[in-house]
């Protein structure tokens, strides 16, 4: 078992992390829940044994302790990304990566139980693919199949349904059920109060780093102060700071976007196979369809970053694709968050700058800053309750916190066209509902339009009027739907 009494746990100079009692013993699972910057993920390290007590007593008798988190998904992103940029290539090795294969088997080498995971996790077609061309829930389930390689007795998860769909989660929640009956001790670490899987037998809570709750699961989601956790009132009345320029205004008889038979391939395997699709000017699309059917691969058409855009019959804002317009002449009409835009912001800067970049929509800031500019970035720092940190390096922040600070980012400049992919992932229940009026307030303005992504069905604004759900076709690849939504 691991027993913890009166610990305590530096995670900075000024900050400690205190656990007063916890006791996990064999065969149990647990929830812990926390809002952001509550300590949720030194809370995962402290029990995966990566932290030392700086008092009180700490015992752990797991014989094998496993870790899967979000942040070591950005370390492996890193490493592959300095892979393909530095003399690190092997001989016989080309420049796009490992494989799926290579990544779970990182640690322990055993290509049947690799197969068999693989097989669980619904990813054996992918071995062989780069990992670099994965989607985000087939990166999540490559680095839990890496994971279980090992066999590890005690298995430390931090946010392990973030960016996956509703199949995806389910399957993942059948496969930990599964792996608690078969007597492996199981702790996760979440957001929701809502991912609690049903197997789940205990519960902790977190608030201002420090475990202030915990016990059986029935009794504790019945306690009033983790009702008092969705409380989301003080949230009714709020306005969004202004942009720093007058808005741009198109005319409202233009499309947004405008994509005819729009065709993008990898090794001669087709990810958008067909997709006539046009947005209109008051149209607020949510893009539905399961890990890998091409979502994002749509969006980074649309932001420019796709190179396969420019052989695309593609229309934004009016022009087309292709006709003398710069990278910088589409982006400054979006505003941009993603999964991979998280994992690339790897510059170093403070966390008022990483705001203020999206003024100019550059990674890290190079340009001259407005005092206007500066008054703004305040405002939004103040309405993030981080004006404290605003000096601090991003990079010091949660990951909850950075994705805040991401998502104000993009919408700092109001822009013409919002694209939200996956935006809430890592977010607790009250910063989800705090940045879903956000969008809805800014929709309100009649100016910006949104696109939004997320597999999560409750996540998505009230304004959302359209979908395009890509529904998988067996052997066809995907088709795609196109419906208007109910009025929420």
């Amino acid at each position: 078992m691991l027993t913890i009494s009166q610990g305590r746990y530096r995670i900075s100079d000024f900050r400690l992390f205190s656990i007063p009692e916890l006791c996990i013993e064999p065969r149990q699972s647990w929830a812990f829940v926390g809002s952001n910057g509550s300590g949720k993920s030194v809370l995962a390290r402290v029990i995966a044994g990566a932290v030392s007590e700086q008092s009180g007593e700490h015992n752990n008798r797991f014989a094998k302790v496993a870790r899967l988190s979000l942040e070591q998904l950005q370390k492996l992103v890193d490493e592959e990304w300095n892979r393909n940029n530095t003399d690190l290539l092997s001989a016989d090795e080309d420049d796009i990566g490992r494989t799926t294969a290579q990544i779970i088997q990182a640690q322990v080498s055993d290509a049947d139980r690799c197969e068999a995971l693989a097989q669980q996790f619904g990813i054996a077609h992918l071995l062989e693919r780069r990992f670099k061309y994965l989607s985000t829930g087939e990166t999540r389930k490559t680095l839990l199949c890496q994971v279980l390689m090992s066999k590890p007795d005690l298995l430390v998860l931090d946010e392990p349904f973030d960016g996956l769909d509703v199949l995806s989660r389910q399957q993942l929640a059948k496969t930990l059920a599964a792996l608690s009956a078969q007597g492996m001790t199981l702790v996760l670490v979440l957001n929701r109060f809502d991912d609690i899987p049903d197997f789940i037998d205990h519960v902790g809570v977190l608030v201002e780093c420090e475990l202030v709750k915990q016990g059986p699961k029935a009794a504790m989601l019945q306690d009033e102060m983790i009702k008092q956790f969705t409380n989301l009132e003080h949230l009714a009345h709020f306005t969004l700071p202004p942009s720093d320029d007058d808005l741009i205004v198109l005319d409202a008889n233009v499309p947004r976007i405008k994509l005819n038979n729009g065709y993008v391939h990898y090794n001669d395997k087709a990810i958008i196979n067909g997709l006539t699709w046009q947005v209109n000017a008051g149209e607020h699309w949510q893009i539905i369809g399961p890990n890998g059917a091409g979502k994002s691969t749509l969006l980074s058409l649309i932001t420019g970053d796709h190179p396969q855009g420019y052989s695309n019959d593609l229309s934004l804002f009016g022009r087309q694709r292709g006709s003398g317009e710069t990278i910088w002449d589409i982006k400054k009409h979006i505003g941009y968050v993603s999964s991979s835009l998280h994992l690339d912001y790897r510059v170093s800067s403070s966390v008022r700058n990483v705001l203020i970049s999206g003024y100019f929509d550059s990674i890290g800031v190079y340009n001259a800053i407005s005092d206007k500019q500066l008054k703004l970035a305040n405002e939004w720092l103040i309405l993030l309750n981080l004006l404290d940190k605003a000096d601090q390096p991003f990079h010091s922040l949660s990951w909850g916190q950075q994705r805040l600070i991401l998502i104000a980012r993009a919408l700092v400049k109001h822009p013409i066209l919002l694209i939200l992919d996956e935006p809430l992932q890592g977010l607790d229940q009250l910063n989800r509902e705090l940045v879903k009026r956000w969008i809805d307030r800014l929709i309100e303005e009649g100016h910006s339009q949104l696109l939004f992504v997320s597999h999560h069905a409750e996540d998505a604004p009230n304004c959302i009027s359209h979908c395009l759900t890509f529904v998988s076709q067996e052997e066809r690849g995907y088709q795609y739907k196109m419906t208007e939504s109910p009025k929420r």
